[in-house]
């Protein structure tokens, strides 16, 4: 079983375990993956994709207000290093969207000075970023957002997870790679399912 299929697994198990299996159940039964094309055109814009980010979306292409089998699915999917909050996938079509990082240029050129927190492995240099966002939090990533570093710094690795917190704005490292990120979400033993996300 290849890591992608632990981490959906254990994921359904989680929902099953707090009272979510009739949600989990009409997601899974309209889900499918992304087209052939967007994943051609994601894979023409982060030629270093994980494969297991490829391989997650071939079975699953979103689930951040994504439309499937005629209804719209915001649905938790993933976590983070931020205890019990819960995030959402992007589909392949919404990761190509590129543009929309401008916002980050302030933050990563360090115009903010000691007032975000940072960690090194990130580059101090706007122009060289390469970063694919795939994943917001559940306040419309308003809050937080996930992204894999194509362009570390000299001590960062290529293809870390970086995670943005706002308020206090914080930008950290929080996985070496999307197999470790999924890895870390299992070792949490999927703590973004609870009553509370549940109820939501």
């Amino acid at each position: 079983m290849s890591i992608v299929e632990k981490y959906i697994d254990g994921l359904k198990k989680a929902y099953y375990e707090y009272g979510g299996k009739e949600q989990w159940d009409e997601f899974e039964k309209a889900v499918h993956g992304a087209s052939e094309e967007d994943l051609a055109e994601l894979q023409s814009l982060c030629p270093d994709m994980p494969e297991s980010l490829l391989q997650l979306l071939k079975i699953v292409d979103g689930t951040y207000w994504r439309e499937y089998a005629g209804k719209k699915f915001a649905f938790y999917f993933l976590g983070s290093d931020v205890e019990e909050y819960p995030y959402y996938l992007l589909s392949a079509k919404q990761m190509c969207k590129k543009g929309e990082l401008d916002w980050l240029n302030s933050y990563i050129n360090r115009e903010f000075g000691d007032d975000v927190a940072i960690d090194e492995e990130i580059i101090d240099k706007a122009e060289e970023m390469c970063w694919l966002h795939f994943s917001d939090c559940m306040n419309n990533g308003g809050t937080s957002q996930l992204f894999i570093d194509f362009s570390p710094s000299s001590r960062g690795v290529k293809g870390q997870i970086v995670r943005f917190l706002h308020d206090p704005d914080e930008i950290i490292v929080i996985a070496d790679s999307f197999d470790e990120y999924l890895e870390m979400l299992m070792e949490y033993e999927y703590d973004f399912i609870n009553e509370d996300t549940m109820e939501e």
